[in-house]
């Protein structure tokens, strides 16, 4: 059961929300990438709702099961390119924060494969998913009631 139901949320909260994403995923970046960054966030934040979400987002785009399921395991297996790994590593620095790691080295890789400004927007990536999973934890939305657009 919802700890705050649709009608609790405050007016304006969720369209600015869907509007950051809408810019997301307007951007030109690779959509399978972005459902990439997504489930490997939301698998730290432990929010099952994101995950069962973006495991079917992913899956319906044409993303692999076994690539969706590995995410958490990326360093371990030849599933994923050196750009995924990038994104991959820099979304994990960015969701945990360590406050004694800079981020220099994952801004060099990075840029072997993106512009500055594609990098913005993989920040705003990040950012916005961990946002999401925040707030659906915290409203208590129930995991596996996700159902795709068609």
């Amino acid at each position: 059961m919802a700890r705050i139901n649709q009608e609790d949320i405050p007016a304006g909260l969720m369209e600015v929300m869907s509007g950051v994403q809408a810019y997301i995923y307007k951007s030109g970046l690779d959509q399978k990438l972005i459902k990439l960054l997504q489930m490997r966030v939301s698998q730290i934040n432990s929010c099952a709702y994101c995950m069962d979400m973006h495991y079917k987002e992913a899956v319906h785009a044409g993303e692999e099961p076994v690539r969706l399921l590995s995410v958490s395991v990326w360093r371990e297996t030849n599933y994923y390119t050196p750009k995924e790994q990038a994104v991959l590593a820099f979304a994990e620095t960015l969701t945990h924060m360590p406050a004694e790691q800079h981020t220099h080295h994952l801004h060099d890789e990075l840029l072997n494969f993106f512009s500055k400004q594609e990098i913005a927007v993989l920040t705003l990536a990040v950012c916005q998913i961990n946002s999401w999973n925040r707030l659906v934890r915290s409203f208590g939305a129930e995991a596996g009631t996700y159902q795709l657009k068609r």
